[in-house]
């Protein structure tokens, strides 16, 4: 098996909000706990929060919190009732 590189596509909003989850979650207690249970998920996680963060200029500017609230708000949109508990 060759070691070739994969590509995800994410829209902007999807990006923004899984860089704002992935700093909000790496370094608690819980989600660490969770990954130590696999360590190897580590690897990919930093790739991905890396890679994040360093191509989102949208974290580093006035307004962030706005813009992550907007984003978050599309995406929920979209997803209907998906993850939604039950009435």
């Amino acid at each position: 098996m060759t070691d070739e590189d994969f590509t995800i596509k994410l829209t902007r909003d999807q990006a923004l909000v899984l860089s704002d989850w992935l700093d909000r979650m790496i370094g608690t207690s819980a989600f660490d706990g969770l990954v130590n249970q696999e360590r190897a998920v580590w690897s990919p996680l930093y790739k991905i929060a890396g890679a994040l963060e360093s191509s989102l200029a949208e974290i580093f500017m006035p307004g962030y919190t706005d813009r992550l609230d907007t984003a978050r708000e599309r995406l929920l949109d979209s997803l209907g009732e998906i993850g939604r508990p039950a009435p």
